[in-house]
């Protein structure tokens, strides 16, 4: 088998074997579609194509895919029921959903990242597969790929530089920012926050607008708290969870001791809208330092700037660890500068967050 090098890796990844791509679509024409594209590169190898979930995870052990493309519509069992069972009998893979429910429905996609898979992508109709579309494809296939090969070829990285504890005040809100794979990871997250919690908590999740009223929905029912999704001048309240629009930033602002939402627009240097990095920058000031931002698995560096600036105005900053991130790229970010304290998994970064907050809400 030929050996790949993968562009713009990390000191101490020289080389690795190409990303391992299972195909799962009961269509001849998509199945053979996506394994065009992806065997044009060099980095990336499809192993399988079936035509059924059953028949994937029949072919899991023979061929270890790196990340499986799963449709969500198929005869028989169908990309809901298998998803659950690709994860469990490889908890390694990574999977993303291509399909054609994901652009028609947004609770389908919410669901199917809650659930456990990494990223999705609506499915082109039959012979429109645009060049736009296969360049995303293959970005995508090689971001979830990538983390693998790091943990398996790298040099043993030594130990993460934790930051030193800067404040002695305690945060009174909680701000979190996530991409891909985050929805999974702020579900584990809140089902394990403690529900006697009343600090406000503020999410930035890089998702399109349409699909945003369906998150917050779906976070309500994993916290156990309400869920709105902020609009300009939107006051924050104590226990509730406060997501910002997908076509625009939540940024914060204090005026007569209530912390209010100020919504902006304009490109970000992460390129992203929404951003993490206006929510936390302007915690900052709105807050006097007196918040926790958790950077969650997502692609790219989005959240290091606001990271930074929270940091050296007192707050502190959690991240995600390698091992449990579908991308390490976010967390990775804020690790890499020195400004994380604590680097868990969600479900473990939970307690360790309720022991730092105040028992009460913003004041």
């Amino acid at each position: 088998m030929s050996v790949a090098t993968i562009a713009g890796a990390p000191p101490g990844l020289r080389s690795a074997r190409p990303t391992r791509v299972m195909i799962v679509d009961d269509s001849l024409t998509v199945r053979s579609a996506l394994s065009r594209t992806l065997d044009n590169e060099h980095d990336l190898e499809v192993v399988a194509r079936v035509s059924s979930a059953e028949l994937g995870l029949n072919e899991l052990e023979n061929t270890r895919p790196d990340v499986v493309l799963l449709d969500l519509e198929m005869p028989g069992m169908g990309g809901f029921k298998a998803l659950p069972k690709f994860l469990e009998a490889s908890p390694e893979v990574k999977v993303l959903v291509v399909s054609s429910l994901t652009e028609e429905g947004a609770e389908a996609t919410v669901q199917a990242l809650s659930m456990g898979a990494a990223d999705t992508m609506p499915k082109p109709q039959t012979g429109r597969f645009a060049e736009d579309f296969r360049e995303q494809l293959v970005a995508r296939v090689r971001a979830l790929g990538r983390g693998k090969a790091e943990r398996s070829l790298a040099s043993p990285p030594a130990p993460p530089r934790l930051a030193p504890a800067r404040s002695t005040r305690r945060p009174g809100i909680l701000a979190i920012g996530a991409s891909t794979g985050g929805i999974h990871a702020l579900n584990l997250l809140l089902r394990s926050y403690p529900a006697s919690m009343d600090a406000p908590i503020l999410i930035t999740q890089h998702l399109p607008g349409s699909f945003i009223p369906v998150f917050a929905k779906q976070l309500e029912s994993a916290s156990g708290r309400k869920a709105v999704v902020v609009e300009n001048d939107t006051v924050v309240r104590p226990g509730m969870i406060h997501i910002a629009p997908g076509d625009g930033h939540m940024t914060l602002r204090q005026i007569a001791g209530e912390l209010r939402v100020r919504i902006i627009q304009g490109a970000m240097p992460s390129g992203c809208t929404p951003s993490v990095d206006p929510m936390l920058e302007s915690l900052a000031t709105a807050a006097e330092g007196r918040a926790l931002g958790v950077l969650l698995s997502g692609m790219g560096k989005d959240g290091v700037i606001g990271a930074q600036a929270l940091a050296d105005a007192g707050g502190t900053i959690f991240a995600q660890d390698q091992e449990s991130s579908a991308v390490w790229g976010m967390p990775r970010a804020v690790v890499e500068k020195g400004l994380a304290s604590v680097i868990l998994p969600p479900d473990k970064l939970a307690p360790r967050i309720a022991a730092l907050m105040e028992a009460g809400a913003w004041k």
